[in-house]
């Protein structure tokens, strides 16, 4: 089991993405702040960006930038008495793959593939080969969706490839140790998938699919109202996804087993992202998004070592 969370810092707008830094720190975006967001090891914030939009996820490239999914903005109400992101807004800027620099230049990298907008972007991971696996959360209206999906694309700008679509509210991405798998997460219907990658941008599908057109294997599915969120992958691949309402990081083996159930303090049900960091990857960051908090605890397996780190 993990041992006890403590509570880094609070008072964030809707903090995701987290990225530990090599110097102690770690990078949240504030999606409702619209900001790209630097929190010190003594808590202390700094502002890095203003993305605008929605910034929701986010990961280091190989150029040392930041490169961050943007949703494109919310609206905002309370859940529970929590903050809490809704429909698509008014002042809807589009969906897009940012690249920011640590001194606060934002780029737009990518806001259409053949043709089509990108709705929601919201996680991100980079492989071996520079290139990024981002998935589309879609947007929300009152009365209609867009699906989004699962999305390859270089760090320079040159090329963006669909990958799988549609997906049912794609969360959390992830890849497996040897690179050989992505894992995808679905929000609403509680579903862990995976692909086997065949290349870059490119992944084999089931021919002869038992669950869903898309070609996925499920993993794992969770039962009863449990939504899920990001994700991250431990040294021994293990998935470890943010489950919503239930307040918990689930850890999942890369055989589907659901090897144990993690929760922060107060029983806080907006946990929503994890990633790893301290000089072993021992120590996890958690964000619980509608409280505003960033959490931090000591995790029993060491996390997955990222491709690119500053």
């Amino acid at each position: 089991m993990a041992g006890g969370f403590r509570e880094i810092t609070s008072g964030l707008r809707f903090p995701e993405g987290p990225v530990a830094l090599s110097d102690g720190s770690v990078l949240v975006v504030e999606i409702q702040r619209g900001t790209l967001t630097r929190v010190a090891p003594d808590g202390t914030t700094s502002v890095v960006a203003e993305c605008g939009g929605g910034p929701n996820g986010a990961a280091v490239g190989p150029d040392g930038a930041i490169y961050v999914c943007n949703n494109g903005g919310f609206t905002w109400g309370t859940r529970r008495g929590l903050t809490a992101p809704g429909h698509q807004p008014p002042d809807y800027i589009g969906g897009r793959i940012q690249r920011v620099t640590l001194d606060g230049e934002v780029t737009d990298l990518y806001t259409e593939v053949d043709g089509h907008p990108l709705r929601g972007p919201n996680d991100i991971v980079f492989d071996a080969d520079g290139g990024f696996w981002f998935t589309d959360l879609g947007k929300v209206r009152s009365r209609d969706i867009d699906h989004g999906g699962l999305y390859y694309a270089t760090a320079d700008g040159s090329s963006i490839v669909e990958v799988v679509h549609p997906l049912v509210t794609a969360n959390g991405v992830g890849l497996s140790p040897d690179g050989s798998r992505v894992y995808v997460a679905e929000t609403s219907t509680g579903r862990l998938w995976y692909w086997e990658i065949e290349g870059p941008g490119r992944v084999r599908r089931d021919p002869d699919p038992p669950l869903a057109l898309h070609g996925g294997t499920l993993l794992h599915g969770f039962p009863g109202y449990q939504t899920l969120d990001s994700l991250a992958v431990d040294a021994a691949g293990n998935v470890c996804v943010a489950t919503l309402y239930t307040g918990a990081i689930s850890v999942v083996s890369p055989d589907g087993e659901l090897l144990d159930v993690v929760r922060p303090p107060e029983h806080d049900i907006w946990v929503t992202n994890i990633c790893f960091g301290g000089p072993d990857l021992r120590t996890a960051y958690v964000t619980s998004s509608g409280r505003g908090v960033l959490y931090a605890a000591e995790w029993d397996r060491p996390g997955l070592p990222l491709q690119f780190t500053a």
